[in-house]
């Protein structure tokens, strides 16, 4: 029988297994894959949905994922779905979503169904199983309801109210309203009136709100529940000479300088960031560390915003008007004061235990 001595038959062993190794070595050392994630909104072009937008934009460069935007001109469900469909369709990991109708529910779960990472924010659909992240609506508007009572006298108040409200029968627009309408009733003398269909597209905001002041020109208050009102009040206030009192929602560059021109008392903001940040970075969890996407509500919190700053959610504290205008017209200062939530040690860094029930939305 031939004999090998040892060092021949080591030698021949590693030469037999080099490329075992290598191919490990390659593998380990390949990048890991870069997610594309679906970003869909209701009414593309509008100044605070831009704002959601540069949340997420500001997630996908953070946790080095691809965010493809899209979304309709104006309110179509129907339209929405499609763009959705079609991020699928091109090979989109995951989507995050606004909601504006219940037609896209029943494809979007069975997205779900099939493992598909889904996100909801700012409009939501109960019936859609997937997280959603957005203001805690009736509560903010009970917020704004008893500003306006308490700038008006408070309980000793009396007075004509008019509600606005850009798209009737969205189900947080309407909990808004009824936010308002119990904000106001510290004041038994109020008699409100609305919400009125005040439309969303800038100049039929305004032409909505011009006829709605020239048939109640004894209004004490006009209040709009969409991001174009206080911008449009602004206007209509500083043409009939500052007679209402006007008070809305969302920190769009448009509202504060009403604010700040003294045309318009208060808005109240709902941190867009937040909104397009984290579920850019719920989806991230789910794709990279094959975390589970429960159905519930993560808040995105309320900001109140006047002429003397704005008081911040989540222990951000209180910063001047200077600072909100400066983070309503900077992408970069804004990711750098609300980036902060989503380190090590923020708030929403472990976003899994603030997730809450979806009707708690509405309280």
């Amino acid at each position: 029988m031939r004999k090998f001595r040892l060092p021949v038959v080591l030698g021949v062993l590693a030469l037999a297994l080099a490329p075992l190794a290598a191919t490990a070595t390659a593998k380990q050392a390949s990048p890991r894959k870069k997610f594309v994630v679906g970003f869909v909104v209701h009414v593309k072009g509008n100044p605070f949905v831009q704002q959601i937008i540069d949340g997420a934009l500001a997630a996908g460069k953070d946790l080095g994922v691809t965010i493809r935007v899209a979304g309709p001109p104006g309110f179509d469900a129907d339209a929405q779905l499609k763009n959705i469909q079609d991020l699928f369709a091109a090979g989109a990991d995951g989507v995050a979503t606004s909601i504006p109708g219940e037609s896209m529910v029943k494809a979007l779960n069975q997205y779900v169904a099939q493992g598909k990472p889904i996100v909801q924010f700012n409009l939501l659909s109960r019936n859609l199983r997937a997280p959603y992240v957005g203001e805690r609506a009736t509560n903010s508007g009970r917020i704004l309801g008893g500003l306006i009572a308490a700038k008006l006298g408070g309980k000793r108040a009396s007075g004509k109210v008019i509600v606005g409200i850009c798209a009737p029968g969205f189900p947080v627009l309407e909990e808004r309203a009824n936010g308002v309408k119990q904000g106001l009733s510290i004041a038994p003398k109020f008699k409100v009136k609305g919400p009125f269909d005040v439309k969303v597209a800038a100049t039929d905001n305004y032409a909505h709100w011009e006829s709605l002041y020239a048939a109640n020109q004894d209004s004490k208050a006009m209040i709009g529940l969409c991001a174009p009102d206080v911008a449009s009040l602004g206007k209509l206030n500083r043409k009939v000479g500052d007679k209402v009192l006007a008070g809305g929602y969302d920190t769009t560059a448009e509202n504060l300088a009403a604010i700040r021109a003294g045309h318009a008392y208060v808005t109240l903001g709902q941190n867009p960031f937040v909104q397009g940040y984290l579920p850019v970075r719920m989806i991230y969890d789910a794709l990279a560390k094959k975390v589970k996407l429960r159905k519930g509500f993560v808040e995105s919190g309320t900001e109140i915003v006047d002429a003397g700053g704005a008081t911040e959610p989540y222990n951000l504290g209180h910063i001047s008007f200077a600072r909100v205008q400066k983070l309503a017209n900077s992408k970069s200062a804004t990711r750098a004061f609300y980036s902060r939530l989503f380190r090590r040690g923020g708030p929403l860094f472990n976003w899994q235990k603030r997730l809450e029930p979806v009707a708690n939305e509405a309280k």
